[in-house]
């Protein structure tokens, strides 16, 4: 079994970080291959809405955006299932990850094949470091994307810094029940 774990802030030392360990660890402990991906020291732009608002996403499920985006796209193929873990920015997700789930759903979407994340399981988790305010606005955003790509919701996560000491316990031990069950 291989899942990925998807991070996406900036602080190397922070919350969403430490949620990112806790998935591996949890991961690790049920026997998986566990792939690690920082968005943050990747370039993924912002999607350009080529053309009439859909290049090739839209029939060949290809961004037409040079850059790393594309290898990141092709590796889900051989993933069974995910973790994507992002910090609250004003209620929403990091700048990161918005660009990369804005142009994975373009792709995933209207695919005619089964798609890379169709049916298979995925954590959802908001890690809000400042106030603690806008982690369900931000796993709502979370949905919205996932939904479309046909994703299999396992668990949608909420942590903040007053949660910390027992949430993280909470993603390792459902992301090992995710790769178990």
């Amino acid at each position: 079994m291989k899942v990925m774990v998807i991070t996406s802030s900036p602080n190397k030392d922070g919350l969403t970080e430490a949620c990112g360990n806790s998935a591996k660890l949890g991961a690790e402990e049920a026997g998986a291959e566990v792939v690690m991906v920082d968005l943050d020291n990747m370039k993924v732009g912002q999607c350009h809405a080529c053309g009439n608002g859909w290049g090739p996403c839209l029939n060949v499920n290809q961004c037409q955006v040079r850059d790393d985006f594309q290898d990141l796209h092709n590796s889900l193929k051989d993933m069974d299932a995910f973790v994507f873990v992002t910090p609250v920015y004003w209620g929403d997700m990091s700048e990161s990850a918005k660009a990369f789930f804005d142009r994975l759903r373009r792709c995933e979407a209207w695919k005619k094949e089964k798609g890379y994340l169709q049916d298979k399981p995925v954590i959802a988790v908001a890690a809000a470091g400042g106030s603690g305010n806008g982690t369900i606005s931000c796993l709502t955003s979370m949905e919205r994307l996932l939904m479309p790509v046909k994703a299999e919701r396992f668990d949608y996560i909420s942590i903040t810094k007053k949660t910390r000491s027992f949430k993280l316990n909470t993603i390792k031990e459902s992301t090992k029940a995710m790769l178990t069950k």
